[in-house]
């Protein structure tokens, strides 16, 4: 049986934060050796934002040091905690200063497709409308190779007004539907943001938030209340195989010590 592409992805490292008084460095650590333990080596990873908890150089410095430990190439891009101009230096990546980091890549056949949905100094995402023709060009002009979605923000509704309002808007998400809507080589969207798994559909394409290395979320969907349950670090896996794109979530099996008024 032929391998499928295995694309591993993480989210929100938070690397220098300090939240619950959890250190997000060995979190990220039991994730990196549980990626690189899986049975099938995966292709590529790709990072889905907030790379660093406050922006700052040397954090992105001990990211770049840790996420070197795969053996196949990282592909990040800025959360909403990030600095452009600080993620771009530190990782090579395209573009100059504090410029939206939009960029292509292919792993095994599969275009991974960067879209930066963050606006500098707010915690809700956005899309311009040049970055829409942008991603619309690059779906038309390779209509035969699958393709995946990378962004920060999750492209979907939440359940609770809070969330939605540091999330994308639905405006944006219905101009991202469109253009998404379009092109059936899609075969999802993968974001984080929200520390937690939460599914959709956009455009005909599934919508995957993937979990945070770092600390994951638990929402009250009266009060609309946001807590740290205490649930280990976790990472997705999307697997390509015939045309068919499977997601799944693995948790590293350790919960992070929270200070003891919080979590579960």
């Amino acid at each position: 049986m032929e391998k499928p592409v295995l694309i591993a992805q993480l989210s929100d490292l938070h690397i220098g934060s300090d939240w619950e008084g959890v250190d997000p460095v060995p979190c990220l650590e039991r994730v990196i050796a549980a990626v690189r333990g899986l049975p099938n080596p995966v292709d590529g990873v790709v990072v889905t934002g907030d790379v660093a908890g406050n922006g700052r150089y040397k954090e992105y410095e001990l990211a770049r040091e840790l996420l070197a430990r795969f053996e196949v190439p990282v592909h990040v891009l800025p959360g909403n905690h990030d600095d452009r101009a600080g993620l771009r230096r530190a990782f090579g990546l395209p573009g100059e200063g504090g410029e939206p980091i939009d960029y292509a890549v292919e792993v095994r056949g599969v275009r991974i497709l960067v879209l930066d949905s963050t606006v500098p100094g707010q915690d809700p995402g956005a899309l311009e409308a040049d970055q829409l023709a942008w991603l619309d060009r690059q779906l038309a002009e390779h209509p035969e190779a699958p393709a995946v979605l990378a962004m920060h923000h999750s492209p979907l509704p939440t359940g609770i007004d809070e969330w939605d309002e540091v999330n994308l808007s639905a405006a944006d998400r219905q101009a991202l539907g469109e253009v998404v809507g379009g092109h059936d080589q899609v075969k999802a969207i993968v974001a984080g943001h929200l520390h937690r798994v939460t599914a959709s559909v956009l455009g005909g394409a599934a919508v995957l938030s993937g979990p945070s290395t770092y600390l994951q979320s638990l929402p009250d969907f009266v009060t609309e209340d946001v807590v740290w349950n205490g649930e280990p670090p976790a990472f997705a896996l999307h697997a390509l195989h015939r045309g068919k794109l499977s997601s799944q979530v693995e948790s590293i099996g350790v919960r992070p010590a929270l200070s003891p008024e919080e979590g579960a």
